[in-house]
């Protein structure tokens, strides 16, 4: 079975009933004329792939799907909550993507929908995983810098030289790093402050100790443990765990640069 992933841009100007479709998909369509909304939709199709063609299915076949009947929900469910001043919520817009999942679903005959990821920002995300999912998953981004060096007492210079190469220069080397944190909530959020909850716990459990941080002289759990981005991710797995109100850490993920990442997730997750 192939899986296959498709991005739709989109903006809207909750404000305005008038809806200018635009020519430039990269960018987004339908656009608006000024500032306005822009969300972006991932939808992840998994099938056998088409001996004809080759493909899972066109993608300008999605594209008209969702055109036609996922973003007119979105437009509506939305523009609806500004005009009645109020917020849209986690919860809210969790709810706009169970809504999206069957009209998408219905458009696809061979085709399964296996999920619906929304781009809030190029930093924060929700997604669903069922029309009737009882839990919607969040993740955002985070940024720290900090310093190591990559080094085993076991072995001699050459040897580390060999394994490590430039990050077992004496001196060290540093890093702008990027933690995704991504958790599974019930729907509804129980609170508005869930967020600011969130972001505090991730800030005083985890980034504290590692920013601007020479990771192997002042983290305690690297002074005999190497920091890679592996271990990284691992040590921010264990600080975080169980200590996210109202949600269950599901993935932490810890980029080193914009080529290299590693993810942790609970053996029990992964079955």
């Amino acid at each position: 079975m192939h899986t296959l992933s498709r991005q739709i841009r989109f903006s809207m100007d909750p404000f305005s009933a008038e809806r200018e479709m635009g020519y430039n998909s990269y960018a987004s369509k339908p656009c608006v004329k000024g500032l306005g909304l822009y969300l972006a939709l991932w939808v992840d199709l998994k099938s056998r792939l088409n001996p004809d063609t080759g493909f899972v299915v066109n993608v300008s076949e999605i594209d008209k799907i969702v055109h036609q009947t996922a973003i007119p929900i979105f437009i509506q469910m939305i523009s609806s909550a500004f005009t009645a001043q109020q917020t849209v919520s986690l919860s809210g817009l969790a709810s706009i993507l169970k809504r999206c999942w069957k009209a998408i679903q219905t458009g696809f005959r061979t085709n399964e929908l296996i999920q619906l990821r929304l781009e809030l920002s190029p930093f924060q995300t929700i997604s669903i995983e069922a029309e009737d999912a009882g839990m919607f998953t969040y993740g955002e981004k985070f940024e720290f810098a900090a310093m190591h060096r990559l080094w085993n007492e076991k072995f001699d210079a050459a040897k580390n030289t060999e394994l490590f190469g430039k990050c077992a220069n004496p001196a060290g080397h540093g890093h702008n790093y990027i933690l995704e944190v991504q958790v599974q909530c019930q729907t509804p959020l129980l609170d508005a402050g869930w967020k600011v909850d969130y972001q505090k716990v991730i800030k005083e459990e985890f980034l504290d100790s590692v920013d601007h941080k020479n990771l192997n002289e002042d983290v305690p759990e690297f002074r005999t443990l190497n920091p890679t981005v592996e271990n990284l991710s691992f040590l921010a797995w264990q600080k975080l765990a169980g200590k996210l109100k109202n949600a269950k850490l599901y993935k932490v993920t810890v980029w080193e640069n914009d080529r290299t990442c590693c993810s942790y997730t609970s053996h029990e997750q992964n079955g």
